[in-house]
């Protein structure tokens, strides 16, 4: 004996079967309507709209460019001044690292997320039971301007680290000092490197 046909299931079923033909259907008239709504439409109007459309566009565009610019020359004044003060006696290679220092405790996560918050990040120190400078020229008040063939050197080692140009050669060093002192920090710390008169650790 053949088994009943349930009602729900067939209309179901021809539902399913009709959905390809009916979202053709209504893609066929949307596409309809549209074409006649431009055919019939004001051009002129749809041309000014456009038009007002390119032009903020463009201004958005523009202004983007310009804050990210002034981002970057900021930033790399900072960098520069950084090597300038920190290491503007040192050889070539001592500069690049200093910058690559900075830039890596920008990467890092565990320091501001600018160079410039970077160069002047204060942190407690337990011993002298105060703020101190992560870099100790920034402890100095009013520096001179930097100046002369030491800041042009200082300011093209800054924009080749800062902009990649260069090889990192001390891709995982964060910190460093001066030869002749002894921080206490250093204990705990890993040296990678001595250049000129500073050593670095990871």
């Amino acid at each position: 004996m053949p088994s009943a046909i349930d009602p729900e299931d067939m209309v179901l079923r021809h539902f399913y079967a009709e959905l390809p033909s009916r979202f053709a259907w209504f893609a066929g008239r949307w596409w309809h309507d549209l074409r006649l709504c431009w055919y019939t439409a004001d051009k002129g109007l749809w041309v000014l709209v456009l038009a007002i459309g390119l032009v903020i566009a463009t201004f958005g565009f523009t202004l983007r460019a310009v804050f990210a610019h002034q981002d970057d020359r900021r930033n790399l004044t900072c960098l520069a001044r950084n090597v300038y003060f920190e290491a503007r006696g040192e050889p070539t290679a001592g500069q690049y690292a200093v910058a690559e220092v900075t830039m890596n405790r920008k990467a890092s996560g565990r320091y501001s997320d600018t160079v410039c918050g970077v160069v002047y990040q204060k942190s407690w120190d337990p011993l002298r039971k105060r703020y101190v400078g992560a870099f100790s020229w920034t402890e100095l008040g009013a520096v001179p301007a930097p100046r002369g063939e030491a800041w042009l050197r200082a300011w093209k080692v800054a924009e080749a680290v800062y902009y990649r140009r260069e090889v990192p050669a001390l891709e995982s060093a964060l910190h460093f000092h001066a030869t002749h002192i002894k921080p206490y920090w250093a204990r705990s710390k890993q040296p990678l490197a001595r250049i000129g008169r500073h050593v670095f650790y990871e």
